[in-house]
Formats: C-alpha cells, structure tokens, sequence
C-alpha cells in the first residue's frame, strides 16, 4: 500500500541504498546513474546565478555590498551542475575539469571558486556511497573534513555536518559500530536544554519566524470575527508569543467584545514545562482586561490525545494551530489519523499548518541527501545572516540542524524521523479528511511583507504563494510554508 506522504518526483522513486555491503571493486551503473540524474534534476530547478550582476556596471555603490555574494543555494547549484558536467573526469577521487572556471563563472572569487570545489567534494562523496564504494567515498570525506569547520563560513559548515553524516552512514553500512551513532533523539535533547532566552533570541531575529506568525494570527482574527468565545487548541504553544498578537487583535474590536479567550496547549509528558507560558499570557491578558483561560493538555504521546480533554464548549468557536508538529509524525502514520480524527470531530473554524516545504521522506537515499544539502545550505546561511552578533544562538540552533542533517543522512528506517514533506503532498493528505485550503487575504499577506522589512536581514526573506499557501524563504529559495484549512 502506498504511504499517504510518499513524495511524487519528477524522476523514478529509485531505491539506491542497501544494507549489504559491496566489494569496491563492483559499481552498480544504475545506482551511479540515478544519483546524477537526480542531481542534475535539482541543479536545473533553481534560479538562474546572477554573474551577470558582476559584469554590468552598477552606480548603487550600496546595492554592490554583499548582494554580488553567491548565495549558499547557489554554491551548491553551480557544484552540482559542474560535478554533473565532468563527472567522467573525477580519477582517483581527484576534480579534473577541462578549465579551472568551468561553466563560464570566471567573476567568482578564490573563495567562491573553492567553496563549490568542496562542494564537489562533497557531492562526489553521496555519490561513492550511493553507488556502495564506501573506501573511496571516505577518503573524499577525509577531504571535506579536513577542509572545513563548525566555525567556517555558512557552506564550509554545511559542508562540514554533511561529511559528517555521510561518515557514520559508511560506518553503518559496512558493520563498523565503532564510530556509529545513538539512535536516541538528540535534538529534543537539545531543544530541552537550550537557554529560553536563546530561544527567544532567535524567535526574535529570524524574519520567517515573525511573517509566519503574524500570517498564522491575522487568518484566525479574520475568520473568527463575530465570534466572541473563542478556544484556541496549540499543538506546540512553546513561548506562545503568538497569542499575545491574538489577544491585541482581539481587544482592538469595537463590537462584539470577547467574552472569553481558552487556549489549551497539547504538551508532550516530559517536555520542559510550559507553565511559565501561561503565567505570561494569562499576565498579558490581564493588562488588556480580556477574559482569559489557559489550560495545558499533557499527553505521554499524541496518539493519546481524546476529544474529552479538549473540553470543548458547545457555544466556542474553535481554531487549531499546528506549528511544525506534523511532520513528527509522518512516519508514524497510525499517530497522524489518531489526531487528525480528534481535529476534526471538534469542528475547527480554521486550522493554522507551519511546515517546512521539503521533500525529506524519500526512500531514496540519493533524493533525501540532495535535497536535503539545498535545504540545509539555505537555512544555514539565513542563521549566520540572522544570528551574527548572537554566537551562542547560532551554535545551538546549528547544532539542531546538524541533528537533523544526521538523521536524514545517516538513518534508515524506524530511526529515520525527520521526513518534512512539501505542501503539494499535504493538501493530498488533507484532502482525505474533507478539508479544503482557504488562503489568506490579500490584505495580510501584504501585511506579512511589511513584516519582513521591518528586519536588518528581511531584504533576504522572501513571501511567494504556492496556490493559496504563502511560503517563506530565504534569497528566493522557499523553506517554510503556513496555509490555512477547514473542514467540509
């Protein structure tokens, strides 16, 4: 049977992994093949370079600073497409293109120039261990590692957690448990343990965080508007800094005053405790004389959770808001009916849904690890643009990323967790609750847009729609996407 979030590709769903070792000596031609077929298909799906930039004179000296740099994306779109034009020339796991500044790029820097050959590096290593030839992929890791760092620049570090996860990979495939890892979940490890006032720090600073937010705000006050009990149910409240947007919106009205405000909070048995949040909120509340009621639902699993802990009142008007919570379960899918059929036997007026827009579920090795270095490129140059005068926010949010980098590279089957998929694969799975997307208005998203700018950074995140789900990204590359659902 197929799984309801199996990704539909451009290209064959080819399995190219396997868990029995091979003599190096044996090249599977087909499993080599369909790594450059699937890296060429990425390379050509992104936007054009702008080299063309350097070349033309611009008399905006200020528009010349820092925006002629190739982005993270681009790095890696221009090693792929060159690695994919002289793969045939790689001897003894050396780069031996026809000309040094291959691909008409003779404007990129020595940085640049040797950030894509890493690159190359790199992407030459996935393709040694797609293809099972763990000796020679490893020395080409050696080479990564050597030449990169935790404390690099943004690709050199990208770079550095991929070579990583690919080296664990090889040692799990060949039986070597010598450097293997634990498959206990180290990023909740690390979300639990991390500084609240870092985690506020990087709510603060990424520009995605607070678009998404307030988008996820707006279509709620706007489809609750003559409503005045209003039940809010958070399948990951957090800090609930959202809610205090809510609460303003709320309190703004001249008619139809609310007569009360319940936020009820899905919390995982274990998690760090969010009874904080609700002092806040409920303080928050206070100042603005709204009525207010805070109730946290904790759950050993959310599989567990019942409609009867909801308390749902017969005169409320219902809202749901799932941020980044889904996809935990997309591999676990008797979990994802379970509450999928709460949600919708409480009869929401709208369901908020943060996700990241990525296809990470691919049985394909080769797909997950692609796509996976696009993703993951991105984001961590949007946390070293974001989080520059913030080392310590950076190092840990990296070190969630390098987590989930690890899980995606370097685990198989149950142990593999992280598996985001795109909106395009959501709305099918939706679509067998009866739910329909509704979009936001015209007038939030272009609200949402005066949000960005409001950042240092905010020139770099950029709002597109993807049919009525808006999407958020970084330099043109899309990473998040919120879209708004009711049930019919």
């Amino acid at each position: 049977m197929t799984s309801p979030f199996e990704e539909i590709a451009g290209l064959k769903n080819q399995q190219v992994t396997s868990s029995a070792p091979m003599n190096n000596k044996q090249v599977p031609q087909s499993s080599c093949l369909a790594y450059l077929e699937i890296l060429s298909n990425y390379t050509s799906r992104f936007k054009k370079l702008r080299v063309q930039d350097r070349t033309e004179p611009n008399n905006n000296s200020e528009a010349q600073v820092g925006d002629q740099e190739l982005s993270a994306e681009e790095i890696i779109r221009v090693a792929g497409a060159r690695y994919v034009q002289f793969s045939s020339h790689w001897y003894d796991d050396y780069c031996m293109p026809l000309h040094p500044y291959a691909s008409g790029l003779e404007v990129l820097s020595e940085e640049e120039n040797k950030d894509i050959e890493l690159a190359q590096f790199l992407l030459a290593a996935a393709e040694r261990v797609s293809c099972q030839q763990y000796e020679r992929a490893s020395r080409m890791l050696l080479h990564c590692l050597f030449n990169s760092s935790p404390g690099a620049n943004s690709i050199q570090r990208t770079i550095f957690h991929f070579a990583q996860a690919l080296r664990e990979r090889i040692e799990k495939e060949t039986g070597n448990t010598a450097l293997m890892g634990c498959a206990k979940n180290i990023e909740n490890e690390l979300r639990q343990k991390m500084d609240t006032r870092i985690a506020l720090t990087c709510h603060q600073k990424f520009p995605s965080h607070q678009v998404l937010q307030f988008t996820g705000v707006q279509a709620i006050v706007e489809h609750i508007t003559y409503d005045t009990k209003i039940h809010v149910i958070d399948l990951g409240i957090r800090y609930g800094i959202q809610w205090t947007c809510l609460m303003q919106a709320l309190a703004g009205r001249n008619e139809r005053k609310v007569e009360l405000l319940k936020i009820t909070s899905i919390e995982i048995a274990g998690q760090p405790t969010i009874e904080e949040t609700g002092k806040r909120l409920k303080s928050f509340a206070k100042s603005l004389n709204m009525p207010f009621a805070c109730k946290q639902v904790y759950v050993a699993d959310m599989i567990e959770i019942t409609e009867q802990q909801l308390e749902i009142e017969d005169d409320e008007t219902v809202a749901v808001y799932s941020p980044y919570i889904l996809w935990n379960m997309v591999s676990r899918p008797a979990c994802m009916e379970s509450l999928m059929s709460v949600i919708r036997n409480i009869k929401p007026t709208i369901m908020i849904v943060l996700e990241v827009n990525a296809n990470l579920n691919s049985s394909s090795f080769a797909i997950r690890f692609v796509e996976s270095l696009f993703l993951y490129s991105v984001l961590f140059d949007c946390v070293e643009t974001c989080l520059k005068d913030e080392i310590s926010a950076r190092m840990a949010t990296e070190a969630i990323l390098s987590e989930r980098i690890r899980n995606i590279v370097a685990a198989e089957g149950g142990e593999r967790t992280v598996r985001n998929v795109g909106i395009e694969v959501w709305r099918r799975f939706f679509s067998r609750y009866r739910m329909v997307e509704i979009g936001f208005s015209e007038s939030s998203l272009y609200q949402a847009r005066l949000v960005a700018r409001e950042f240092a950074g905010g020139k770099f995140c950029t709002l597109d729609t993807n049919g009525k789900c808006l999407t958020v990204g970084w330099k043109g590359t899309p990473i998040h996407s919120i879209s708004a659902w009711r049930f019919v």
